[in-house]
């Protein structure tokens, strides 16, 4: 018997992180005449930004889908037509994840939050990789470390706990049990 656990993303939270984590990196950045530099590192709300954000957090999101699709023992359904994926910057992204009956139900959280991760950091990567090609290799890099552990997460079970039958003690007789 399979459980099902629906994952959902917010793109504007998504594209929140993106742009607060290439301010903070550019913001880390500044120096003496560098203002320039720094200012193109960082994400804005600018049309040309909004669209690069949500080519990369669609794609990333569909990369996510084919790696979580590859990876066992989950199964995953993605209703999501690629080609909607970038248009609206409030909607969401989701898909179901059909998981063995022994799981713990308590990871989806951790499933959830390590999917989120990779999407932000693969996407901060490709943002850097056109604004600051230096800095992307070290977003690439996080957002591959969030897919191995990924892995560790959802190849988890919950083990059958087995008990010995001498141990248990016996059922009280329907005399001794008060009323």
């Amino acid at each position: 018997m399979k459980k099902s656990a629906k994952i959902t993303f917010y793109k504007s939270e998504l594209l929140y992180e993106i742009q607060n984590k290439t301010y903070l990196t550019g913001k880390s950045r500044q120096g003496d005449g560098n203002f320039e530099q720094v200012s193109n590192m960082q994400a804005s709300e600018e049309e040309e930004h909004l669209n690069q954000m949500l080519e990369s957090i669609g794609n990333n999101f569909l990369l996510l889908c084919s790696k979580l699709s590859d990876m066992s023992p989950v199964g995953i359904v993605n209703n999501i037509d690629s080609k909607d994926i970038q248009i609206d910057k409030d909607g969401i992204l989701f898909f179901n994840l059909s998981i063995p009956s022994n799981y713990n139900m308590n990871l989806i959280h951790s499933i959830t939050s390590i999917c989120h991760k990779f999407i932000i950091y693969s996407s901060v990567g490709d943002w850097f990789l056109i604004t600051k090609p230096d800095e992307a290799d070290r977003y690439y890099i996080m957002a591959k470390n969030s897919l191995v552990e990924l892995r560790e997460i959802i190849n988890k079970r919950v083990c059958p706990s087995r008990t010995d039958p001498m141990s248990v003690p016996p059922s009280p007789s329907p005399a001794s049990v008060p009323i």
